[in-house]
């Protein structure tokens, strides 16, 4: 199987490129630099807005799993709105040209504010640029997916914990500070429960997700459970032997965060059972 993904040289695009590498795939990696990007992978640097018949020009793939997403964490900028004819155009393409799988990275910010288990039929009520993008890029992806019979799956992420300092998470924040050698770090007070996955099980989730088709849809990549900010965020601290101590109370909440939020793991259990 010959799967493309866009955004590969993203935070997330790394990890689940190398994955499906690891899983014995072939991955067309696509983005605008590919220097990060795992060697065993065929590395396509470009513009995806730009490639003309992006279906020929990424040799035919059987599966399309799009990760490619400008400021993801800049949640009421602009480029979202701006940007998403862009990937409804992108996607609309393959489809015409004839992919048969296509999987999108999703949010739990399309849900918008809401207390509980996020499930597959939770309506979506997006209280940011980036929730609204991605909630219309997903309503009119699947809408042309299901009349061209396109197997479709909508891969809706939660809170990803992970060390690497070149994200743009809270935790990649802190690991930034730590090696500055900065003392405290700026912090609401942490009240808030939410869905924290570690990076190296998103990786996983995602990867097995996309490799089976039998559960499609709507997929949660989340833990299953909801933690306080501040504890996971100690805890993180603790695993990773830092010395950086939190400020707390130097930033309130943001007003659209859900107090208590976590996801509905039961079809990313069954999926994960597939491989066992």
């Amino acid at each position: 199987m010959k799967i493309l993904v866009t955004g590969a040289n993203g935070y997330l695009g790394q990890g689940i490129v190398k994955k499906l590498l690891d899983d014995g795939y072939e991955v067309i990696a696509a983005d605008l630099s590919t220097e990060h990007i795992d060697k065993r992978a065929l590395k396509v640097s470009c513009d995806l807005f730009k490639v003309q018949d992006p279906y020929k020009y990424f040799s035919l793939p059987d599966i399309l799993l799009h990760l490619a997403w400008n400021n993801g964490f800049v949640h009421n900028s602009d480029s979202h709105i701006l940007e998403l004819p862009q990937h409804y155009l992108f996607l609309k393409n393959m489809i015409d040209s004839g992919i048969s799988r296509l999987c999108i990275m999703g949010t739990m910010h399309e849900i918008g504010f809401y207390e509980g288990s996020i499930k597959e039929d939770t309506p979506c009520f997006p209280q940011s640029n980036y929730g609204v993008a991605k909630n219309a890029l997903r309503q009119s992806i699947g809408i042309i997916a299901k009349n061209n019979n396109v197997i479709f799956q909508w891969l809706r992420g939660f809170y990803i914990v992970g060390n690497n300092e070149f994200g743009n998470s809270i935790f990649s924040k802190i690991t930034t500070a730590e090696a500055k050698g900065e003392s405290l770090f700026p912090f609401t007070l942490g009240l808030n429960q939410w869905d924290f996955i570690d990076y190296n099980d998103f990786c996983l989730q995602t990867a097995a997700a996309v490799e089976q088709d039998d559960i499609n849809g709507i997929i949660n990549i989340c833990s299953g459970r909801p933690e306080k900010l501040a504890d996971r965020v100690e805890r993180f601290i603790k695993e990773n032997n830092f010395k950086i101590k939190l400020d707390y109370g130097k930033y309130p909440d943001r007003s659209y965060d859900s107090k208590a939020v976590w996801g509905d793991n039961s079809k990313i259990e069954r999926i994960m059972k597939f491989g066992e």
